[in-house]
């Protein structure tokens, strides 16, 4: 099949291919062959090195394929896959680059594996084996968030291979895989402590951690919400790996930069700090990105589904508290409100550091090539350095971070039993809430104003995560996307507002849509869906056609 016949190449080795009398050494001076690697520990890490390439890198365009994001800028090419994910009119396609550079990951990975005890290296390389079971489950991980059930393969293939038509595995089986092989890599993985300053950036037993209680979590609520077996099991699994990350001491939020800390982790204050449990790495002058602009130009843009989330300074949602300032100014829904909203959202008028090392007041736009489509811009992950307005980021992201921990470990502990002690709040939520100086969430809070502690728990998840890549997944897990997704895309309230007093010129019906409550609708319910089918993913027809009749499609392709 092609995901495993069509990826021979590694970076550190090409193969020597006999057949030449023997008295001819034509083994070459500038490359490893096969036979001559696999010697030392050094060898093995640097075939380790290679499967970071595999993380994720900066999150361009993620969440605009869900409810809390919407898509916009110059080049809508770029935001085309995710936009037709998230109003649910994207087909099956030919291939998946997902699919492929998994597998292709997948097939170097094993190939370490299999040569580890081939080496009679002992222990000597336990450290780089772990990395292999990290980025194996990983890569899977990638997959079965995605496509659901996939075809296992945890040993090196070949063109003979019957391994190569084997039938998808569960979802289930593949989860299992991930938190076994995760387990694994766990042992045999330093702690963040014991990494040296050169090693900073490598994987760790918290990383292990981090994504063992994540998968685990996932496959909880799914099998919850979904009618499937074993919920409890994983949801256990989950509690578990989370308990471990924070009892560690390994790891606490970032709080350098004091009321502003969540604002500076995500650019480069934040890089290596003691939330960071594994992210894609960057460098100055050597790797870089060029988010920061992109993001100016609105290419990811908040919706009022999201806006609307974040509490009141009284920690009440804003249509229970007399904190909320209505929408009839630019900044009016800004004021008394979590502070991670201005640190999430640029609030109008605010100075925002672009080219040549300027302060300029920003505003939204709603016309022409730079339009925000629904008014509200992103200021997370807009970097403060000349750097950055040059095509020249250097900040990480920041794929694993303890905040998520909190977040899991929150989750997991209600779903366990329907409920959450105040002290369980106290350790996970709230340490999160008292970085940015909101009031804690409790038990008699929510029983005095008639919430729902597990939206509670689901609201807290979404605003501190947004813009991460997480909202789809979670929909998705808690089964609400055939709700939340067919809504309306809306922005800022414009009509009757200083908005339409500011941009008199707009045209409602024209430049810009508008709701009966005026509010701009940046893509009508009509245009949007969220079938059944969309709870998972179409596998590539590709890999179909070339499998003998062995892949089937998911339901509903």
């Amino acid at each position: 099949m092609i995901y495993i016949l069509n990826k021979y190449k590694y970076f550190f080795l090409i193969l020597v291919i006999a057949g030449c009398k023997k008295t001819l050494d034509l083994k070459p001076e500038d490359q490893i062959s096969d036979a001559s690697f696999w010697k030392t520990p050094a060898h093995f890490e640097l075939a380790a090195n290679n499967f970071y390439y595999g993380l994720q890198q900066v999150p361009q365009y993620i969440d605009n394929n869900s409810d809390i994001s919407f898509g916009g800028g110059t080049d809508p090419a770029t935001n085309a896959d995710n936009r037709s994910m998230s109003n649910g009119s994207y087909l099956p396609s030919a291939s998946s680059p997902l699919w492929d550079n998994a597998y292709t990951q997948i097939r170097g990975i094993n190939y370490l594996l299999q040569k580890a005890p081939e080496s009679n290296l002992g222990t000597t390389i336990d450290r780089w084996v772990g990395e292999a079971l990290f980025f194996r489950a990983y890569n899977y991980w990638k997959l079965v968030e995605s496509f659901g059930g996939v075809p296992k393969i945890d040993k090196v293939l070949d063109v003979t291979s019957k391994e190569l038509y084997i039938p998808r595995a569960s979802q289930s089986e593949i989860i299992d895989f991930i938190l076994d092989d995760l387990d694994s890599a766990s042992i045999k993985l330093p702690k963040q402590s014991m990494l040296t300053s050169d090693e900073m950036g490598r994987v760790t037993q918290g990383a292990a951690l981090a994504l063992r209680a994540r998968a685990a979590l996932y496959q909880g609520t799914w099998a919850k919400y979904h009618g499937e077996a074993d919920a409890a099991k994983y949801i256990s699994i989950a509690i578990d790996a989370g308990e471990k990350v924070v009892t560690s001491g390994e790891y606490a939020l970032y709080t350098d930069k004091g009321a502003d800390s969540y604002k500076y982790l995500f650019i480069l204050q934040g890089d290596d700090s003691k939330e960071v449990l594994l992210a894609y790495r960057y460098y100055a002058n050597r790797a870089v990105h060029n988010w920061t602009r992109f993001l100016w130009f609105n290419y990811m843009v908040p919706t009022k589904n999201l806006a609307d989330m974040y509490l009141a300074t009284d920690g009440l949602p804003i249509d229970k508290s007399p904190l909320f300032q209505g929408y009839n100014t630019l900044i009016s829904e800004f004021q008394n409100r979590d502070p991670r909203m201005a640190m999430t959202f640029i609030v109008p008028g605010t100075t925002i550091f672009f080219e040549g090392g300027l302060l300029q007041p920003t505003f939204p736009g709603f016309s022409g090539s730079n339009a925000t489509h629904t008014g509200y811009m992103i200021r997370k992950f807009l970097d403060e350095t000349l750097a950055a307005t040059q095509f020249q980021g250097a900040y990480d992201f920041k794929e694993f971070r303890y905040g998520e921990v909190l977040l899991i470990l929150a989750e997991a502990l209600y779903e366990k039993n329907g409920s959450i002690s105040d002290a369980d709040l106290d350790r996970t939520i709230n340490v999160l809430r008292s970085r940015v100086t909101m009031p804690a969430l409790t038990n008699a809070q929510v029983t005095a104003n008639g919430l729902n502690m597990l939206n509670e728990i689901r609201r807290e998840r979404t605003v501190e995560l947004a813009f991460e890549g997480f909202r789809r997944d979670d929909l998705r897990r808690w089964k609400t996307a055939e709700t939340v997704l067919p809504q309306a895309l809306r922005g800022v309230k414009f009509v009757g507002t200083e908005y339409q007093q500011k941009y008199p010129s707009l045209n409602i019906g024209t430049d810009i849509q508008v709701d009966g409550n005026g509010f701009i609708v940046a893509e009508s319910a009509g245009s949007r869906q969220f079938l059944p089918k969309h709870y998972l993913d179409p596998l590539p027809l590709q890999q179909i056609q070339l499998s003998k009749g062995t892949l089937t499609q998911n339901p509903g392709w």
